[in-house]
């Protein structure tokens, strides 16, 4: 009775649109009552939830990516995507791919890839004579990269969860990250060659240069983090901490985009993200928490090994799920309910954690421009002023180009497996 009103609520919240905190924090409390328990368990299982170390990662480098971007980071990532690709048939459209795929690697964040680099390449593509639904499509599959090249909030976040290193994890994203962003390119290409898109002018090896020398402090930012991590000299939140150090200094007194007056809000902003997806890890571990005394892990894992052991099939049937789920639930929320009794799925028929972390957050990510609560999808078409259907079927390809990227890191272990092993070595 009390988990079918857990449930009850949970849906009912998800369909009338309330926030998915909120909903998790309802549900929760709704169960607790009617099965008469103290009410004080929701705090005491939100701060144990949220009382985890790695978790200052989150404020850490939401900041680096908010004073980076501030500092005037975007525009020079941009120049530097369009000296290296632009002079492509379509090369504004892959100069959105290479762009995302740099910036990625700072702001951690989809939804926040798609705002900036969607901000300045959407209208651009569109003067230049792409056709709009195309340039909103394109942005908003390219921003899904910024979440598996490391630094990555949901990394982060299922680090916490199975007690993966982070670092790991981090790095674990770098290689599906970037097979992603090159077969996005090629489909790109592909589209452009067909429909006859412009190319820009090559300009010369001089303007690659400049645009690198202009982008370098950016761009090693992404190096640092990953280096950083890989030869061990810090942990993902000492890394975190430092990188907004970094970010500050490079961009007030190396690229001067940044003014000081600004920092206070730049603060507060970043606090108030930090804090929003933290308090939903909190709500969210206490709905976990029902959902594990009441046995729904393992029933779930009973229920499928009942009908297949065979791990290529349960890696099939994993996949089906995320993709489903994460068609209505924001990304953290889902991770925090699913990722635990999945894990138990997949390790029962032999997948190694680590790869299956990597395809989890993939699966999720491919959920961002997917309809009906594709968040990506959604900024992008503002942005572009079309409708939600127009990018919905422009987007079309590059779906089928990341659902067979993913495949290849479900099925491929060493695509997640390979640099992490040289970082154990």
């Amino acid at each position: 009775m009390e988990l079918a009103i857990l449930l009850t609520c949970f849906l009912g919240g998800l369909v009338i649109g309330l926030p998915v905190a909120v909903t998790l924090g309802v549900s929760s409390l709704a169960y607790l009552s009617f099965q008469g328990m103290p009410l004080v368990v929701i705090p005491q299982k939100m701060y144990a939830g949220m009382d985890t170390f790695v978790l200052l990662c989150i404020p850490g480098f939401i900041l680096a990516g908010n004073l980076m971007n501030a500092g005037g980071i975007t525009g020079r990532i941009v120049r530097l995507a369009q000296a290296m690709v632009g002079w492509m048939r379509g090369g504004l459209g892959l100069t959105n791919v290479a762009a995302s795929m740099l910036f990625g690697g700072i702001s951690g964040t989809a939804a926040a890839d798609a705002a900036s680099i969607g901000g300045m390449m959407i209208p651009g593509m569109k003067k230049a004579g792409y056709p709009a639904d195309f340039s909103a499509a394109i942005t908003a599959a390219s921003s899904t990269v910024g979440p598996i090249i490391p630094p990555s909030v949901p990394m982060i976040i299922v680090g916490t969860l199975s007690g993966i290193s982070v670092g790991k994890m981090f790095i674990a994203g770098a290689l599906p990250g970037i097979l992603m962003g090159v077969a996005m390119m090629i489909t790109a290409w592909i589209i452009a060659r067909r429909r006859n898109f412009p190319r820009q002018p090559w300009q010369g090896f001089a303007e690659l240069g400049r645009a690198f020398l202009g982008a370098f402090w950016a761009v090693a930012m992404t190096a640092f983090i990953v280096g950083g991590l890989l030869i061990g000299f810090a942990t993902p939140t000492e890394t975190a901490v430092v990188a907004s150090i970094y970010a500050f200094v490079v961009g007030a007194f190396v690229y001067r985009g940044l003014k000081l007056r600004d920092v206070p809000r730049i603060i507060i902003d970043s606090a108030v993200s930090a804090a929003a997806i933290l308090v939903l890890v909190g709500l969210a571990n206490v709905f976990g928490w029902i959902l594990v005394s009441e046995r729904i892990p393992q029933m779930i894992a009973n229920a499928v090994l009942n009908v297949t052991d065979n791990r290529f099939l349960v890696i099939l049937l994993i996949n089906l799920v995320l993709l489903f789920v994460g068609m209505f639930m924001e990304t953290i929320a889902a991770l925090i309910i699913l990722f635990g009794p999945l894990l138990a799925l997949a390790t029962g028929v032999g997948v190694d954690p680590l790869h299956f972390a990597v395809f989890a957050v993939l699966n999720l990510m491919i959920g961002l421009t997917t309809p009906p609560v594709g968040v990506c999808l959604f900024i992008c078409a503002d942005i572009g002023r079309v409708s939600l259907w127009q990018v919905t079927r422009a987007i079309g390809p590059f779906l089928v180009t990341n659902m067979i990227v993913l495949m290849l890191v479900s099925y491929i272990p060493f695509f997640s497996t390979w640099l992490p092993s040289l970082l154990s070595n």
